[in-house]
């Protein structure tokens, strides 16, 4: 990183060959791998419009890793099951992670590839991350994407995703800043960003962040203090559609100290996908 002591060399153990020769095909499979995640996302998946962009900028982020991923958690196997795909928890605690890291690893790369690119010290670049990363995932892929869920304010919706996000904010931060400072520290040109070096320490960074982050979220998830993998016909563990959690918003902020309540047209877990209009687009979307 800026104002460190570099040194000459190049990490031990690999030739620039070898490390050049692999980075090449990691981006090749990586291209391959987000037009694929972007193609189905946007025509045959039932997820909303921030999942998909999450999934699209995650898979840029770790390749072939965050298309399997998808695949595995989020991938519609065949129409009209989305809901029930995506119920286990492991799969809400990943969605909630991939939208978190969407907007997170984003405003790092960005704030990182700046100060390099401008040569600043060390620890204008180390705050610059903390910071850019954090406005980045809660002022847009939190509060702005999913203000209409969380109650139509975006400054309700700031308030509200201000805690989580930071949780899950300092959860990325853990995996990636060390991967970036050991890595960047025994290779000068993995500084560059117009070095594929560069490019490949943050794919690499972005993936250990995911790894720290998804515990925290697997919590955040299961304590009801984040939404999981969301779809325009369900939402969190598919028990409710986005026009019933907003009416659960309403009714907790007037009685804030009640048991909760089933808000009105909202299916209880168990009734996902039965009934003759199970798995049908909302109204209006």
């Amino acid at each position: 990183m800026p104002g460190m002591d570099m040194g000459a060399g190049t990490a031990s153990g690999s030739s620039p060959t070898v490390i050049d020769g692999i980075l090449i095909a990691w981006f090749v499979l990586t291209a391959v791998s987000v037009a694929v995640v972007a193609w189905d996302a946007t025509r045959n998946n039932p997820e909303m419009a921030v999942m998909k962009w999450g999934w699209v900028l995650v898979t840029l982020y770790t390749g072939p890793v965050g298309a399997a991923l998808y695949v595995l958690s989020c991938k519609e196997p065949r129409r009209g099951v989305h809901e029930e795909f995506i119920k286990p928890l492991w799969k809400q605690a990943l969605g909630s992670t991939i939208h978190c890291l969407a907007g997170d690893a984003t405003g790092i790369i960005v704030a990182a590839t700046i100060t390099m690119a401008l040569g600043l010290p060390m620890w204008v670049d180390t705050i610059s991350e903390y910071v850019f990363g954090f406005a980045f995932g809660l002022l847009v892929f939190q509060a702005l994407f999913m203000k209409g869920m969380l109650g139509g304010s975006y400054a309700q919706a700031v308030r509200r995703s201000f805690l989580p996000e930071w949780f899950s904010m300092n959860a990325v931060m853990a995996g990636m800043i060390p991967v970036m400072v050991i890595l960047m520290s025994r290779d000068m040109t993995s500084m560059e960003p117009t070095s594929p070096r560069y490019w490949g320490v943050m794919s690499l960074a972005t993936l250990v962040g995911l790894a720290t982050a998804y515990p925290v979220n697997w919590w955040l998830v299961a304590a009801g203090l984040k939404h999981g993998m969301g779809t325009v016909r369900a939402l969190g563990q598919g028990g409710h559609s986005l026009a019933a959690e907003r009416q659960m918003i309403v009714a907790k902020a007037l009685t804030p100290n009640a048991a909760p309540v089933r808000a009105v047209g909202e299916m209880a877990p168990a009734q996902v996908g039965a009934g003759p209009h199970a798995g049908m687009p909302m109204e209006g979307r």
